[in-house]
């Protein structure tokens, strides 16, 4: 499985180091679609859409003619959910905003993964959610970190594995979720696929 004709559907630089560290070396292609949701739905059914989008996007992208086997596209999109969903932060207000509203809390991390074949019937559609509890930390310690360049590219505005992952008392599930890529989940359906 290893060496099958593998398309990442993202450029996150997370979920590329995931892939390659699991021994996967997937070409590239990032999505370039517009995130937003049609009409209002509950954080599986938008997860699962955008993920699905990206991937279409993916496959009607590709010249088939010249593809010696069909690909595999894979698709992620994650959101956090506290009363609402939470995307990526748009400047250093919001991260506080976020973050102060996530403290001493828990939230959901919720990640809808899309499998297709390119040119092909099969498709696999499944959303992973882990619940993340935080800490009681100060406003000054959000402060410092939306200063940084860590959470602007990141659902819910923090980094599990970064400097915030210090602040997360534990976790229900998926560790790699919160990543933004479970990981596990997606080897298992790969090899059913």
């Amino acid at each position: 499985m290893k060496h099958e004709n593998l398309i990442l559907a993202s450029g996150s630089p997370r979920r590329i180091q995931m892939m390659k560290e699991k021994g996967y070396d997937p070409l590239v292609m990032p999505a370039k679609v517009e995130e937003h949701l049609p009409f209002p739905m509950d954080m599986e059914t938008a997860v699962l859409y955008l993920s699905c989008k990206k991937a279409l996007w993916v496959e009607h992208s590709l010249d088939m003619r010249q593809k010696a086997g069909a690909p595999i596209i894979i698709a992620a999109d994650t959101v956090v959910y506290k009363d609402h969903m939470i995307g990526k932060p748009k400047d250093f207000q919001d991260t506080v905003d976020i973050l102060w509203a996530l403290r001493n809390d828990w939230h959901y991390v919720a990640t809808g993964v899309c499998l297709l074949r390119a040119g092909e019937p099969a498709r696999k559609l499944f959303c992973e959610v882990t619940k993340v509890f935080f800490d009681d930390y100060s406003l000054e310690a959000v402060q410092a970190y939306a200063g940084t360049d860590e959470p602007y590219d990141k659902a819910g505005g923090y980094a599990i594995q970064g400097t915030f992952g210090k602040h997360v008392d534990h976790i229900e599930g998926d560790y790699e979720n919160v990543i933004g890529f479970p990981w596990e989940r997606i080897e298992k359906e790969l090899a059913l696929f």
